[in-house]
């Protein structure tokens, strides 16, 4: 994964953007599902922990690949995001590589955007255990959509 150098969140609009973010995430239903926290960590980067347990795993005792799409596509969703204050981005395109199974314990997914910032946006995700291992990566490719950050109650809600 290429390495992106980012500034300090120092623009209060920003930070204020990034933290509606966050609110965004808890506030999808999906999310409900699974034992996981999203932090915006500045502009273009994202990190997801998430609790791999038992009741996501396949038939051979693993987690599923849902699971490592989901958290792989959502940590580079929110690091191109990060980047667009007015609207919500689509997922167009996403690429995985599941590299190791996990069988138990935290994970953590790291999104970093690589390029766009128009209508189209490129970031590329990291997937790695407790141990510090990979066990998956992709790329994904996001467009704006017609849906307004401002209208989506998660994201609009002050609420901590």
């Amino acid at each position: 994964m290429r390495a992106c150098v980012t500034q300090p969140d120092t623009d209060p609009g920003r930070a204020a953007h990034h933290r509606a973010l966050e609110r965004l995430y808890r506030s999808a239903p999906i999310n409900h599902a699974f034992a996981s926290e999203l932090a915006i960590e500045g502009e273009g980067r994202a990190r997801i922990t998430f609790d791999v347990t038992e009741n996501v795993f396949h038939a051979a005792g693993a987690a599923h690949g849902t699971i490592y799409f989901k958290m792989l596509d959502d940590a580079a969703f929110y690091a191109a995001n990060s980047l667009v204050t007015d609207r919500f981005l689509l997922t167009t395109a996403f690429n995985a590589h599941f590299t190791k199974p996990v069988r138990g314990g935290r994970v953590t997914a790291t999104g970093v955007w690589i390029s766009g910032k128009r209508r189209v946006l490129v970031a590329e995700s990291r997937l790695v255990d407790e141990e510090g291992d990979e066990i998956g990566r992709g790329t994904g490719t996001f467009m704006r959509s017609r849906i307004a950050l401002s209208g989506l109650d998660g994201y609009a809600d002050t609420a901590p």
